[in-house]
C-alpha cells in the first residue's frame, strides 16, 4: 500500500497540516522543518498528488542565475564538472556563475551565504562544511549537493564503491599484501566515504591496510606523503585523488623508489594528466562531467516546478589500469627465481 500524507506526518512527528504545507506551500515552513518532512517522505516513498505539485509557482528558468560552488578550480576534476554544468546552463539559456572556495570551510560559508541572496539556485560540489550547515545557509534557495550525501535534499554522488573494489582486487591479484591509503582533507565527505570502502574491501580480500594522515588534496600533499608511504612498508598505495597520486610518484622517485617496480600507485578521478604522466597513472575514473550535467538538470526540475521530492543520484566508478601499477616486489623476485631455476641445467 502506498504511503499517505498521514504516514509522513506521523513519521516526521508533525501535524498533518504542517506536512501538507511542505508540498503545497513550503515557504510557510522553516528550512529545517521542511527538510525533515521531505527526508521522511523520501524514505517512505511518498509522492505528493499532482495538485500539490502544481501549486508551486515555477520560476522563469530561462532567466535564472545558477551559482556553482567548487572547492578548487585548479583541480582538473572540478574543471570538468564546471564545464558540464555550464553546458547544461547554456542549453537552458541560464546564467551560470562560478565561485571557488580554495578548500576553505570559512570561505565556503561566506560564498554560499552571499550567493544565496544573488542566485536562483545553487550547486555545491564537494563541500567542506557539513550538509546541514550548507542547507541552512541556502535557506529557501533550491540547492543540489554533489558528493555530500544527506536526506531531504537533492544529491549527486560519485559512488567509489565499484571502482575501489576493482582497485583492491587488482592489487591483491598482483601479489600485494600490504597497501596504504593517503587520505585527503579531514572535512571531505568523499575522503571518509573512500576510507570506509577501502577498509571494507581490504578486510574482505585479506590485505593489510595502513591509513596515512590527512593531506592537502594537491600534488604537494602527495609528495609530502611519500615518505610516510615508504615508512609504512606498503608495496602499493591508493591516494585520495589523482593529484596526490602524482605527488606520491614524484616523492617516491626522490626517495629512490621506482614506480611501479618497487611501489604501485593508484589515484582517483582519472584526470586528463593521468594518461600522459610518466608512468601513466592507474586511476579510479569518477564521472564528474556527468555529475555536473545531472546536478544542473536536477536543479532545473525544481526551479521549473516539475518536482518537489528530493532525489539522490549515484554514478558508478571504474578502475582504469595504466603503467603505475605492477606485481608486488616479492612476486617479481619469486618469478625471477623460478625462471632462474628453469634455466639451470
Amino acid at each position: 500500500m502506498a504511503p499517505t500524507l498521514t504516514d509522513v506526518a506521523k513519521s516526521a512527528n508533525v501535524a498533518l497540516s504542517t506536512a501538507s504545507r511542505a508540498f503545497s506551500n513550503p515557504d510557510r515552513l522553516g528550512p529545517q522543518t521542511l527538510r525533515k518532512i521531505l527526508a521522511v517522505a523520501q524514505e517512505l516513498g511518498y509522492e505528493p498528488p499532482v495538485a500539490a505539485r502544481a501549486a508551486e509557482t515555477p520560476a522563469d528558468t530561462e532567466t535564472a542565475t545558477i551559482a556553482v560552488v567548487v572547492p578548487d578550480i585548479a583541480n582538473p576534476v572540478f574543471g570538468a564538472f564546471v564545464k558540464a554544468a555550464q553546458g547544461e546552463g547554456w542549453r537552458r539559456r541560464q546564467t551560470v556563475v562560478l565561485a571557488d572556495t580554495d578548500l576553505s570551510p570559512d570561505r565556503e560559508r561566506e560564498v554560499i551565504a552571499h550567493m544565496t541572496g544573488q542566485a536562483d539556485g545553487l550547486i555545491v560540489c564537494s563541500p567542506r562544511l557539513e550538509a546541514d550547515e550548507v542547507l541552512d545557509l541556502c535557506g529557501r534557495t533550491p540547492a543540489v549537493l554533489v558528493n555530500r550525501e544527506t536526506a531531504g535534499a537533492d544529491c549527486v554522488i560519485a559512488d567509489a564503491a565499484h571502482g575501489m573494489r576493482q582497485a583492491v582486487e587488482y592489487l591483491a591479484a598482483l601479489g600485494h599484501r600490504r597497501i596504504a591509503y593517503v587520505q585527503g582533507m579531514q572535512r571531505s565527505w568523499s575522503n571518509a566515504h573512500r576510507v570506509a570502502l577501502i577498509r571494507a574491501e581490504t578486510e574482505r580480500v585479506g590485505l593489510e591496510l595502513e591509513l596515512l594522515g590527512w593531506q592537502s588534496e594537491t600534488v604537494a600533499g602527495g609528495t609530502a606523503a611519500a615518505a610516510s608511504v615508504m615508512a609504512s612498508g606498503a608495496s602499493a598505495v591508493i591516494a585520495h585523488n589523482d593529484l596526490m597520486a602524482l605527488g606520491v610518484i614524484s616523492g617516491a622517485r626522490a626517495l629512490g623508489l621506482s614506480v611501479p617496480e618497487r611501489l604501485s600507485v593508484i589515484g582517483v578521478d582519472d584526470i586528463p594528466f593521468a594518461e600522459v604522466a610518466q608512468p601513466s597513472l592507474t586511476s579510479i575514473a569518477v564521472p564528474m562531467a556527468r555529475a555536473g550535467a545531472l546536478s544542473h538538470e536536477l536543479l532545473g526540475q525544481v526551479l521549473g516546478g516539475e518536482r518537489q521530492m528530493p532525489r539522490t543520484l549515484r554514478l558508478p566508478t571504474q578502475l582504469i589500469v595504466r603503467g603505475s601499477t605492477g606485481p608486488a616486489p616479492h612476486s617479481v623476485q619469486a618469478g625471477a627465481a623460478v625462471a632462474a631455476e628453469k634455466d639451470t641445467p
